[in-house]
């Protein structure tokens, strides 16, 4: 195992990843071309952009805490222009301002973001065709749950309506330093769609909001819902073969696409 640096401050949800066995399996899975250009979230003291930098064209990457910017740029100094420091929060990063374009995110993200990102960057970078990110297993399972299990949410049917959705091994929240108190995942996402236009957004969220009620009955509950929407919900869950009062967790992701076409009619 590598050496394991200082820990970092808990508060930014960042642990260390430390074990060469789990950045070769990284490297590997992320099936990294010389022409491409990859984005980096939470670089910390750049164990992993090290492993990135010399395969690629082009690697942002992106850290919060300035703390560790002298590590992390030694660290990556013998790359040059072939990488670019982007010392932001990556949920305020101007992300479609990146030049050149990412195509590929390969990242240990933040625990206290990790679904936040992956769902930005979904929206928000449409050159992007691939993830592979290390994030919470409690998170992994959500973006990858299938449609009435109880991990089954907003994010995974946001997710999964524009990508394709893979948990691709469990990992052992002993390769960190500091060791965090849950388990993690590697998963994998291909495009294979745009991003969900706002509307549809809203409708995926709105019909989560309230778990334990019918979907038309979440839907009523919305901020600024329309005079009848409960009504119209439950004849259109009735038309796409589900009982009207069905809860969100019933519908597969391509349904709520269907179900946002016939709300909007």
């Amino acid at each position: 195992m590598v050496s394991a640096p200082a820990p970092r401050v808990r508060r930014l949800g960042q642990n260390f990843l430390v074990d060469r066995n789990l950045l070769d399996v990284i490297e590997r899975l992320a099936e990294l071309d010389p022409g491409e250009v990859v984005l980096e979230i939470g670089g910390g003291a750049g164990v992993l952009s090290e492993r990135l930098a010399p395969r690629v064209r082009h690697l942002h990457v992106v850290e919060l805490d300035r703390r560790l910017e002298p590590r992390l740029r030694a660290a990556l100094a013998p790359f040059g222009q072939r990488v670019t420091l982007h010392f932001e929060d990556a949920l305020a990063l101007e992300l479609a301002a990146l030049r050149p374009e990412p195509g590929k995110l390969v990242a240990n993200l933040p625990y206290s973001i990790a679904a936040s990102v992956v769902l930005r960057t979904i929206d928000q970078l449409p050159t992007l065709q691939d993830w592979l990110v290390m994030v919470q297993r409690e998170v992994g399972e959500r973006l990858a749950a299938a449609p009435g299990s109880s991990a089954y949410g907003a994010p995974s049917v946001l997710a999964q309506l524009a990508c394709e959705v893979r948990l691709l091994r469990p990992v052992s929240r002993n390769v960190f330093r500091p060791v965090p108190n849950v388990d993690s995942a590697l998963v994998g996402l291909h495009r294979r769609a745009p991003s969900p236009e706002p509307e549809l957004r809203a409708l995926v969220h709105d019909a989560f909001a309230h778990r334990r009620k019918a979907l038309a009955g979440s839907l009523a509950l919305a901020p600024g819902a329309p005079a009848g929407i409960r009504e119209r919900a439950r004849a259109a869950l009735e038309q796409l073969g589900h009982p009207p009062d069905a809860r969100a967790e019933r519908l597969a992701p391509q349904e709520f696409l269907e179900l946002n076409h016939r709300l909007s009619g």
